[in-house]
């Protein structure tokens, strides 16, 4: 069993490739949170220009699969900021690091499904809170830091854990920019090894044990977001 695990000496790419999976999908899942909030807020705002930005955001990006957004960043971007130079007879290169790319193109991706997620949660939270609060002279900045944003949380929650159940399986589809996550490790172990199935099966694995963690930790954050609330 220690030797399929070692995979000929390539078992600790695997592992490399799962801290970087890890630390890939927390950054961009931040990313993803901070976009859905501003999403959220203009969704949800008066004015008609956030309204519409928000909307085409959410629309566009739920409508483009991953994977051409993926490429189109990491690609396509320099290539047409280069043409632009061009153009303008400007002599640059551009050059992006695959592990920002990635984080941010992942983050910005969820975080049109965290705009819907919170954009939820807050028509959740009880309006007669909010009318009592602002009848007691609360500014909108301050009822939405002592009213909504707290209580938002535990409507927020299961679905930013649904969130990140499919944003931590995307981050696979950045090993087509060269960056050594678990899903490019595990494929050039499976080339080196001729053990395809063994590498494949125990990234599988690897996701499989990423995801437990995750649903333990998010019943955690749902006990702790539901503190003090009457069950029916």
């Amino acid at each position: 069993m220690l030797e399929i695990l070692n995979l000929q000496g390539y078992g600790s790419l695997l592992i490399k490739g799962a801290k970087l999976t890890v630390l890939v999908g927390l950054s961009s899942m931040v990313i993803a949170i901070l976009l859905g909030l501003v999403g959220a807020w203009g969704k949800l705002a008066r004015s008609r220009p956030a309204n519409i930005a928000a909307g085409a955001y959410t629309t566009i990006v739920r409508g483009v699969p991953e994977l051409v957004l993926i490429l189109l960043v990491y690609y396509g971007a320099p290539t047409l900021i280069q043409d632009i130079a061009a153009l303008m007879e400007i002599d640059l290169y551009v050059d992006l690091n695959p592990l920002v790319a990635g984080m941010c193109t992942i983050g910005f991706i969820y975080g049109a499904f965290s705009t819907e997620v919170f954009r939820g949660a807050f028509l959740a939270v009880d309006k007669g809170q909010v009318e009592a609060a602002r009848s007691v002279g609360m500014g909108r900045v301050l009822c939405f830091r002592r009213i909504l944003l707290p209580q938002m949380w535990r409507f927020a929650l299961p679905g930013l854990g649904n969130v990140w159940m499919v944003l931590i399986k995307a981050t696979a589809l950045i090993s087509v920019i060269q960056l050594p996550e678990l899903m490019r490790n595990s494929d050039i172990a499976a080339r080196a090894t001729r053990l395809p199935f063994t590498c494949y099966f125990l990234a599988s694995l690897i996701y499989l044990a990423i995801t437990i963690v995750s649903l333990v930790g998010q019943k955690q954050l749902e006990n702790w977001a539901n503190k003090g609330v009457r069950k029916a």
